[in-house]
């Protein structure tokens, strides 16, 4: 089936050419001798009273014109070929009327308009033709039955033409039945062309009067016409008048029964807001006191519950309680891998097997995220707290299934015992945060607290602010660590070791305030200021060192800054500033650094190795890293860890892991540094094995700068322990099946 606007369009398209015919016919028909002031006058006064003499009958949407009539009259004086022109004219400039108005009128629905009326007076024309042959033949007989019957044909022709027309149009647009259309209009039609028929005969009669003429009956019908237009005006202004002042009485009665209504309604809902507010008292206090996800006792809940069971053991020193903080293992990945939906589904789990093993009397709440309270009354000993704690762990610990997935998370608990000593709530529940901490580096299930956790937590906290002071001030130093050319025993670089002189307690050893510092952040900032004392440094020493090759500096990266976005260019601003060839810095990273997320890391590696640094393992062997990987890693060096180079003498397999370490280094073409090398045995094996580079305390310990200005002074210092003979060489071994890697 067509759509309404295809099917208008086709129905345009259709009338088109005919229409343009019937024009066509019209213009041909006319010459310039028939267009005289009669012709004009009648145009004018049939636009006119088109445009502005229209009665709307009442009760019916009709308008009655004369113009329909005129029409008519044209036809009778002056042929269809001058009216179906004045149709057209007249049509097309009461449409343009229309609009002016104001009232919607679509343009396609101009021209069609006056296509309807062309297409009307030109059968019109046609069928007066045929059946009368001429309407000048007919009007020369001045009968009066015969104008009556030439007057029907011609206004019962356009009524069937103009009216089927427009139903037709009207039926496509309306998407109606066009019979249902035609016949709900029929009548109005009729009346409008029986009309203009009674008008066009009486004045056609008129104009046979003596000393009548169409000049006459124009300036009587303009006299009516302003008559009437003045009279219309007159009655316009009279009718709003009496609207707005029935407008106003109505406004008034019906502001008086608004404020009636409003002063019901304010009533009605005084009320209503009583009962709500009493409803939403219970709501909010609900909402403050309670986890919106869980539905279970929120932090504030708790912390009042908590403040009044410690007020209550001030007063009698026999109620004993316990606060329990507990955390979930992994959930962050849990919510990072499967989305935040399923997070909150396994948070809505634990709670409920929380509420199922707590006692009536007693509290769970949820704090944020992952984090829990619990609070235990009415103990009969500490051991209850304990045996709970042990129970929890257990039941938390079993798997949860979600959407069909089998989820498995854990509990590491904090407990903190109640009493009167505590001045604030808050105090315990720290206590019980703390012992949770300390749960968790340990791997235990629980840890009760005591003070020393409090002390240490306390150390702990100084010493951050003391080292975010450190990273201000600078107060780090670097010792460096020679790192030979094991097949020369001449000096090849170093590695950078930072220590920390801090103003009150002096050196503070690594393992101290490097995890500190990398849990903070603050190892990033802190890394960049080593990066540029060491590189700074390195550069001076090149300049007075007499090598054969520039000496490189080593400095090892923590696997928390290599994931930083902002590394690359804190390493080419290094390298700007100090000045450094990038070939002689090499970044020391992990094995744990590069496998956490290996096609991450791939991708930063190769970024690193674009500013040209040189890239080394550190500690192989003690990872587990995977050699599908391995070699796929933009890297320079591999670095064995000093506890397999150590027991190379005492332990065969700790051998073989160096020799195989070797052997996947030479076969990846990478170089080798050999860590804590602390005997001639060692520094011949290496060299015999094919290692390039080491380190340790037969060389060298960590030296300050100065210390190392003396040993730049003594190149061949360790010329001595070069073998005099050629040394035996080991057998060579090709598989890896001692190496400490995963496949």
């Amino acid at each position: 089936m067509l759509s309404k606007e295809k099917s208008i369009n086709i129905f345009i398209a259709v009338l088109t050419p005919l229409a343009i015919a019937a024009v066509v016919w019209a213009l041909r028909g006319i010459s310039a001798d028939k267009i005289d002031s009669g012709v004009i006058t009648l145009a004018v006064l049939t636009v006119f009273c088109s445009c502005y003499l229209r009665v709307q009958l009442p009760r019916v949407n009709i308008h009655l014109t004369i113009s329909d009539g005129l029409i008519i009259l044209s036809m009778l004086l002056y042929g269809g070929e001058i009216t179906l022109m004045l149709a057209v004219i007249e049509t097309t400039l009461a449409s343009l009327n229309i609009l002016r108005q104001g009232v919607s009128i679509k343009p396609k629905t101009i021209v069609l308009n006056s296509y309807f009326a062309a297409l009307s007076v030109f059968v019109a024309a046609q069928v007066v033709s045929l059946i009368f042959v001429s309407v000048e033949v007919v009007r020369e007989r001045n009968n009066l039955t015969a104008d009556i019957w030439l007057v029907a044909l011609m206004a019962g022709a356009m009524f069937l033409v103009n009216s089927i027309l427009v139903a037709i149009f009207s039926s496509l647009k309306k998407e109606r039945s066009f019979w249902k259309v035609w016949s709900d209009n029929l009548g109005s039609a009729i009346m409008i062309y029986v009309t203009g028929a009674v008008v066009a005969l009486a004045i056609e009669k008129a104009l046979t009067i003596e000393n009548i003429n169409i000049y006459l009956i124009a300036a009587v019908v303009g006299f009516f016409g302003i008559v009437y237009l003045t009279f219309r005006k007159f009655i316009d202004d009279l009718r709003k008048s009496v609207d707005k002042a029935k407008q106003a009485e109505r406004e008034r009665a019906e502001q008086a029964e608004k404020h009636v209504d409003e002063l019901q309604h304010y009533v009605a809902e005084l009320e209503r807001s009583g009962e709500a507010l009493q409803e939403s008292h219970e709501k909010f206090r609900h909402a403050a006191y309670h986890d919106g996800l869980t539905g279970l006792p929120n932090r504030n809940y708790f912390m009042d519950t908590l403040k009044s069971l410690l007020q209550a053991s001030r007063e009698n020193s026999e109620i004993n309680f316990a606060v329990l903080f507990l955390d979930l293992k992994s959930f962050k990945t849990i919510n990072d891998s499967l989305g935040h939906s399923l997070g909150d589904r396994l948070i809505k789990n634990v709670a409920k097997r929380l509420a199922s093993l707590v006692r009536e009397d007693d509290m769970t709440a949820r704090f944020s995220g992952d984090k829990f309270g619990i609070i235990l009354t009415d103990l009969l000993s500490r051991d209850e707290a304990t045996a709970f704690a042990d129970r929890l762990a257990k039941r938390l610990s079993e798997p949860y299934t979600l959407d069909g997935r089998q989820v498995f998370t854990s509990a590491k608990i904090g407990i903190a015992y109640g009493n009167s000593k505590y001045p604030e709530a808050e105090d315990i529940l720290r206590d019980a945060d703390i012992a949770m901490y300390y749960a968790k580096d340990n791997e235990e299930n629980y840890v009760i607290f005591d003070q020393k956790m409090h002390i240490r937590a306390v150390t702990r906290l100084q010493l951050e602010t003391d080292l975010r002071f450190a990273i201000e001030r600078n107060e780090f130093e670097l010792f460096y660590q020679p790192i030979v050319s094991l097949d020369t025993a001449s000096l090849s670089g170093f590695e950078a070791l930072v220590r920390w002189n801090h103003p009150q307690r002096g050196l503070v050893p690594p393992n101290e305030f490097i995890p500190i510092s990398e849990s903070t952040g603050l190892i990033i900032p802190m890394t960049v200021q080593i990066l540029h004392s060491a590189c700074s440094q390195v550069v001076k020493w090149q300049a007075k060192a007499k090598t054969a090759e520039p000496l490189s500096i080593a400095v090892n990266l923590s696997g928390k800054h290599f994931g930083h976005p902002a590394l690359v260019e804190q390493i080419k601003t290094v390298i700007a500033e100090t000045g450094i060839n990038p070939e002689s810095l090499k970044l020391e990273l992990t094995e744990s650094a590069v496998m956490d997320n290996a096609e991450t890391a791939i991708l930063m590696l190769k970024q690193i190795k674009e500013t040209g640094v040189r890239v080394s393992i550190d500690d192989f062997g003690t990872g587990y890293s995977s050699l599908s990987y391995l070699h796929r890693f933009p890297i320079d060096l591999l670095k064995v860890d000093r506890s397999f180079v150590s027991a190379m003498e005492e332990n065969t397999e700790n051998g073989e892991i160096v020799r195989t370490v070797i052997a996947l280094a030479k076969a990846l073409k990478l170089k080798v540094v050999a860590e804590g090398i602390e005997s001639i045995h060692q520094f011949h094996q290496l060299r015999i094995l094919g290692c390039e580079y080491g380190q340790g305390y037969l060389f060298s310990k960590p030296l300050p700068v100065a210390d190392i200005e003396r040993l730049l002074a003594d190149n061949t210092r360790w010329q001595n322990i070069l073998p005099t003979t050629a040394m035996p060489v080991m057998p060579q071994r090709s598989d890896i099946s001692h190496l400490r890697l995963a496949q």
